[in-house]
């Protein structure tokens, strides 16, 4: 019977580095204030150091309640838990701003902004999947000139001032709505911007926009 030969032993040299090398990580470890977190990040697996993937927030809709005593396709108010499906923001904090759209099956979604329901008609499947642009019945904005009342105009009525300081929920320009052209006007040559019509918005706009507003579609189940 063969038996396999034994490793020869360490050099006495080799064996003072290794005595070296383990006193001087004794001592490493003796002087590094540690803590149950910190032992735990030191021997968590490197998948643990690699950034988390990128998360979307899916807002689930508001449907139509008949007891409210509006008809399906009218403006609504908006429920405190709702959330925007573009950025995930809760629309009822910033009322000023909110817009709104309604499905032909009397579905609602709101909005922290008009960019935001711009954003969302640019790209409905994305933020809305089985959805589409064409059973969307109806858009509300908000009213930026009766803004203390939070009254709700027609969307694609409505004039919108792009480049003013204003700012949103997002802390970027989110194209305040107004019911009329003259409103619009009288508020662009207050805070500066200039009016646009709401077929004036295109895809570009709403790219640039939503670039500097920082706004990010996280789909996660709410």
């Amino acid at each position: 019977m063969s038996t396999a030969p034994l490793a020869p032993a360490p050099s006495p040299q080799r064996r003072r580095l290794l005595a070296l090398g383990a006193l001087a990580g004794l001592a490493a470890l003796a002087s590094t204030p540690w803590s149950l977190p910190a032992l735990r990040r030191a021997v968590a697996p490197r998948e643990a150091l690699l950034p988390e993937a990128d998360v979307c927030i899916v807002a689930p809709p508001t449907p139509h309640d008949p007891a409210s005593g509006l008809a399906p396709t009218a403006a609504r108010p908006i429920p405190p838990d709702a959330r925007c499906p573009v950025c995930g923001m809760f629309p009822a904090r910033s009322r000023e701003w909110a817009a709104q759209i309604i499905f032909d099956n009397g579905d609602a979604h709101f909005f922290d902004s008009p960019l935001s329901l711009f954003m969302y008609l640019q790209d409905v499947e994305r933020y809305s999947p089985g959805r589409s642009r064409a059973r969307i019945v109806a858009h509300y904005v908000t009213d930026a000139a009766e803004a203390d009342q939070a009254r709700w105009i027609d969307a694609l009525g409505a004039y919108y001032v792009h480049g003013s300081s204003a700012r949103g929920p997002m802390r970027a320009g989110n194209l305040p709505a107004f019911a009329s052209r003259d409103a619009a006007q009288a508020f662009a040559q207050r805070r500066g911007g200039q009016v646009l019509a709401y077929g004036a918005i295109d895809a570009a706009l709403i790219t640039r926009l939503a670039g500097h507003g920082g706004h990010s579609h996280h789909p996660q189940a709410q």
